[in-house]
């Protein structure tokens, strides 16, 4: 006969194991769809790089690139996307999820059916929901439905304009090597953009897959690219610091608020934190933020920003000008590839 004890033993021992494995398996499955998130959720606000810092200190629109303005434009970038995305989307609108599913639709719809029913959920508010006939939810909700579609036709025109500015933008890189390539410049944009929304019938399986990698890829590069400039000059991470921001505003009045238009351009995109929650889920969308895309859109913009304190005359294109002279043609590659629509 076994001994009791022996076998409990045993019996505990396999439980644990079987645990060990399960979250192991667990744990590879969301690295997966982290990945996948890279490529599909972070493909706009990770190609954000190449125009936002730029368009800041372009004029007229922009401010000249002196030390106040790159200290004050850096804050203002580093606030909005900590705010908007690290708190906003991370930690607060993806919790109001429609049955796991988000984006502006579903956040109308589960708006919607709260104010129509008051919340009921359960017992006799249940019982009281289901007689509401569909004359008062269509009532109760208008103004609800209405915002959502407001919302909506925001969503569309991002989509219209973003991936054509991104990869326009990445081509240009062409540019800075020799001007030789400028007049395919536009002609080669336009056939990327055909080829890049012909995968869109993959679905966001298939795109996740071929563009994950890329994307990766293209957050390793982009901090590398940023960090020496950084190490180079340290004292650009001071425009952490919010004071910077508000004294960029006091400095330039209104013409301050217009230049906020340019920061925007650094947070493009986030939406797909929301919309996409339904496909990767909450835990693999957040690993890919925190451990990928957010330190490396920091290096990269701090980078930027150093480079114009030693050389302003960069502002014509300061994403490439961090990059090393010989890796100029395969960042451009991997900025289009990354493009994902």
């Amino acid at each position: 006969m076994s001994d009791p004890e022996t076998s409990g033993t045993a019996a505990a021992s396999s439980t644990s194991r079987d645990r060990g494995a399960s979250d192991k398996h667990r744990g590879t499955h969301v690295a997966k769809l982290a990945l996948g998130a890279l490529g599909v959720v972070y493909g706009d606000v990770g190609t954000s790089p190449l125009y936002a810092l730029k368009e800041c200190v372009t004029l007229p629109h922009g401010v000249a690139p002196s030390v106040e303005n790159i200290f004050g434009i850096l804050s203002l970038i580093f606030w909005a996307i900590t705010l908007v995305v690290s708190f906003k989307y991370i930690v607060y609108i993806m919790r109001a999820d429609n049955n796991g599913e988000g984006g502006v639709l579903s956040l109308t719809a589960l708006a919607a059916r709260i104010g129509a029913f008051g919340g009921a959920s359960s017992g006799e508010e249940s019982k009281k929901t289901k007689r509401h006939n569909w004359a008062d939810v269509r009532g109760a909700s208008r103004p609800l439905i209405m915002l959502g579609l407001f919302g909506a036709s925001l969503l569309y025109g991002e989509g219209v304009i973003t991936p054509a500015i991104t990869v326009l933008s990445a081509v240009e890189g062409l540019e800075v090597a020799t001007r030789t390539f400028s007049p395919i410049v536009v002609p080669l944009t336009c056939a990327i953009l055909i080829v890049l929304f012909w995968f869109q019938k993959r679905g966001t399986a298939g795109i996740g897959a071929i563009f994950g990698p890329v994307t990766l890829l293209w957050f390793i590069a982009i901090g590398a690219c940023g960090l020496p400039w950084i190490i180079r000059h340290p004292a650009i991470l001071g425009a952490i610091n919010p004071i910077h921001a508000v004294r960029f505003f006091v400095a330039h009045g209104g013409h301050g608020f217009l230049v906020l238009g340019s920061v925007v351009l650094c947070i493009t995109g986030t939406e797909a934190l929301y919309a996409d929650m339904g496909h990767f889920g909450r835990r693999a969308i957040r690993l890919a933020w925190y451990a990928c895309v957010f330190p490396a859109l920091l290096l990269s913009y701090f980078g930027q920003g150093a480079l114009l304190l030693e050389r302003p005359e960069a502002v014509v294109n300061p994403f490439y000008g961090v990059v090393p002279q010989g890796w100029l043609y395969p960042m451009v590659v991997v900025a289009t590839a990354d493009r994902s629509p």
